[in-house]
């Protein structure tokens, strides 16, 4: 290799890990550093894997977020193309990277109906028996569907062993219906009176929350098992200052975020956050961006570390595409989700 070569490849290398990123060996994952913050010491690790609200793009911004703002060292896996590497949410059976949870502090979950092959799955499997906290976002109460690889379909979201699978087991719920019209009512964040001073809603007041995504049915398990935290006004339009509907889809509300503990089979008792909010449009929104990252703090066991107003700017340049099926950017690459300067 030509001298100016070597010293323009050592260059680059010192740039990435000055700046707190840089992506496996393989660019199937890419890992952002911790900097000064509570977080340090706690490996998050985030998974994406869905084909319609753009997961891929929500994950590395909030990921980036924890890390340059809170000092958690954060591990993004992806939905990737064997074929050329790619980030590809519609391959539904591989995401490679998923041995990271091994030593993984938080699990945060945002996949959909994903068909993963069982050594895969195991990795997941494994994780979340070990009573280790986790946080479901989205579309994360149907993040399985297996139809090739059997090992594990308990996890599946129709699952009749295991009662709505990992969604409705772990989660609280698995997937019902849109109760907010689609792509025509959007959302806004009521918190729940009786959880106003809960640490994950530090910072955080009626109205903060807003996503174009809609809200979503959900029937949550006995209030001793699953605590309501935000709920979900279904606005007339597409827009934050939107008035609410009138009738029944209002009356009463559904929850969009929530708190739970779940027990594994061995008996360990594992904390758990799930919202239905996280398109990467929402992540846009302060107020959503907010939760996710108190709850990262509650979830991690550092809620006493919670600020009274998390720092939760945007790190880098950040324009989530809408959401729809087929509407992914085509040809990223993990790596291309690395911080520069």
């Amino acid at each position: 290799m030509h001298p100016v070569t070597i010293v323009r490849a050592a260059l680059a290398i010192a740039f990435a890990v000055a700046s707190g990123s840089i992506a496996s060996a393989a660019d199937h994952w890419v890992e952002y550093d911790g900097q000064v913050g509570a977080g340090q010491g706690k490996h998050i690790v985030l998974v994406s894997g869905d084909e319609e609200y753009r997961s891929e793009e929500a994950l590395p911004q909030l990921a980036k977020i924890l890390a340059q703002r809170h000092g958690f060292k954060c591990t993004v896996l992806f939905a990737i193309d064997p074929a050329d590497g790619t980030i590809n949410p519609n391959q539904s059976s591989n995401i490679p990277g998923l041995e990271a949870l091994k030593t993984a502090d938080l699990l945060v979950l945002f996949t959909r109906f994903r068909d993963l092959p069982d050594d895969q799955m195991k990795q997941i499997v494994d994780y979340v028996e070990s009573g280790r906290p986790i946080i479901g976002m989205r579309t994360a109460t149907h993040a399985f569907s297996p139809k090739n690889h059997h090992g594990f379909d308990r996890y599946g979201w129709q699952s009749k062993e295991w009662d709505g699978g990992f969604g409705r087991q772990v989660l609280g719920e698995t997937w019902i219906n849109h109760h907010g019209q689609h792509g025509k009512q959007s959302t806004r964040g009521i918190v729940a009176v009786d959880m106003k001073d809960h640490p994950i809603l530090r910072g955080i007041k009626d109205g903060d929350i807003w996503g174009p995504t809609d809200v979503y049915g959900v029937r949550l398990p006995m209030p001793a098992e699953c605590r309501p935290l935000v709920l979900g006004q279904v606005l007339t339009g597409m827009q934050p200052n939107d008035g609410p509907v009138s009738g029944k889809q209002n009356d009463p509300m559904m929850p969009i975020a929530w708190v739970k503990s779940y027990t594994t089979p061995s008996g360990k008792s594992a904390r758990v956050f799930a919202t239905t909010m996280g398109a990467s449009q929402d992540l846009a929104n302060e107020g959503v961006r907010r939760l996710l990252v108190n709850a990262c703090y509650w979830a991690a066991g550092l809620e006493k570390s919670i600020p009274a107003q998390s720092d939760v700017a945007l790190v880098g340049s950040y324009e989530p595409h809408p959401f729809g099926f087929g509407a992914y950017t085509k040809g990223i690459k993990p790596a291309d989700h690395a911080l520069t300067k």
